[in-house]
């Protein structure tokens, strides 16, 4: 095994390449973030150079294509980021006994489920983004079948695009909010999700032998739509003393979108319970910290 070098987390300006380098300097676990353009994982030479480099001890794949809508038109990008890229590191890392933990979607099933999806449910993406994140997961497990493979769902956090930001966004502009209400599934705070992967990566970095590789189910406990989502996140809004808008809930065919998503994607986490102790608090719980660090309390104006 690798010895006692920092984890490279490929991916730098990601919600959770982010929410990993806070996690990490909490516990001050030595860290490495790296994305483009210094690291283009399409390109084995940058992996070799980066893999030579920092000497990791482990490496966490944070990099990826996620316009779900935009991978319609874009799919070469995102088959390249998504798939070649990961299959790539899956290799490297493999070739040098390195543990690696390479993350993927909840929309890579077809959402015509009715109780949460286990990791051998068969998967049946709807789009372009889920079929890329579904072969990236095939290719990265025959490059190295000692990959952890880790499939969350509806990632938000205090970083990037995603959401919850796009809800803050449209709560300072619009007194009227309509959102799709029959979509179900479990929104996960990279702020949780983070200090979950560093767990798995410490933990594979203990082992001898890779028997822990595979598919593994992680997401925040729970289910909701994203109509129910908005509503707790203007909730949130309203007990901070901040603007709120009225929230309108909408069937799917009301807010068309060039790509498909699952009418259910709700992860069944058991497994990753049971081999890592791994399991994340309920949604509603995780949403109040981030949103106490992107929109605090206000003060009450003077009289």
């Amino acid at each position: 095994m690798p010895g006692n070098g920092p984890i490279l987390v490929v991916g730098q300006a990601g919600q959770v390449a982010r929410c990993l380098q806070a996690a990490a300097q909490e516990q001050a676990i030595a860290l490495v973030c790296i994305g483009r353009p210094a690291l283009d994982i399409a390109y084995p030479g940058a992996i070799e150079r980066t893999i030579r480099d920092v000497a990791p001890s482990g490496i966490i794949n944070a990099a990826a294509y996620t316009a779900v809508d935009k991978a319609e038109a874009e799919a070469n990008e995102a088959f390249r980021i998504n798939c070649t890229g990961p299959a790539l590191l899956a290799r490297a890392a493999a070739a040098r006994d390195i543990p690696f933990v390479h993350i993927s979607t909840d929309y890579v099933f077809d959402g015509s489920g009715s109780r949460p999806y286990r990791e051998n449910d068969p998967t049946s993406p709807l789009g372009v983004y889920g079929r890329s994140k579904r072969d990236g997961e095939v290719e990265v497990m025959t490059a190295n079948p000692d990959a952890v493979v880790v499939r969350t769902s509806w990632v938000y956090s205090a970083y990037g695009a995603n959401f919850l930001k796009t809800m803050m966004r449209l709560a300072e502009t619009h007194p009227v909010v309509r959102v799709v209400n029959d979509q179900r599934g479990a929104p996960t705070s990279a702020h949780v999700l983070a200090p979950a992967l560093l767990k798995i990566a410490a933990r594979l970095s203990e082992l001898e032998s890779g028997d822990l590789g595979g598919l593994y189910h992680l997401a925040a406990d729970g289910e909701t739509t994203w109509f129910g989502f908005a509503d707790a996140i203007f909730d949130e809004l309203k007990s901070r003393g901040r603007r709120a808008p009225d929230v309108v809930p909408i069937p799917t065919s009301e807010y068309p979108t060039p790509a498909k998503r699952p009418a259910y994607s709700v992860l069944d986490g058991t497994r990753m319970e049971r081999v890592f102790g791994v399991r994340l608090p309920p949604w509603r719980e995780s949403l109040t910290p981030c949103l106490d660090q992107i929109a605090p309390q206000k003060e009450p104006q003077p009289c």
